[in-house]
């Protein structure tokens, strides 16, 4: 059964920089998508970021376009969600989930459509002013 496992949320000012991790195991096999969705008090998910797991390639929401960098490590089956210019408006809680499926979506993962079926309990980011 496979499980993720994110770390690295906290508190920081706006401005500050932030990691998070996400480390997947017990897949049977890779996992074709994993990525990030983020969910603020009294607003709906959001898909955040994803990557592919053949070729690398990568979405992200218009909101954090140029200050989110997404990468994965193969050898430690980690992805990880640089997050730059932080700003109070990401304040979440972060989730990090996989797609155990055959087929991509490519930006369909960070358009609102749940195309992953399994999700990590949340780290939260919570960024001041």
């Amino acid at each position: 059964q496979g499980q993720l496992v994110e770390s690295g949320g906290g508190l920081v000012q706006s401005g500050g920089s932030l990691r998070l991790s996400c480390a997947a195991s017990g897949f049977t096999l890779d996992p074709i998508a994993i990525g990030w969705s983020r969910q603020a008090p009294g607003k709906e998910r959001e898909g955040v970021s994803c990557i592919s797991r053949t070729d690398g390639r990568t979405y992200y929401a218009d909101s954090v376009k140029g200050r989110f960098t997404i990468s994965r490590d193969n050898d430690k089956n980690t992805v990880y969600l640089q997050m730059n210019n932080l700003k109070p408006d990401d304040t979440a809680v972060y989730y990090c989930a996989a797609d155990s499926g055959m087929t991509w979506y490519g930006s369909a993962y960070v358009l609102g459509e749940n195309k992953y079926d399994y999700w990590g309990q949340g780290t939260q980011v919570t960024v001041s002013s």
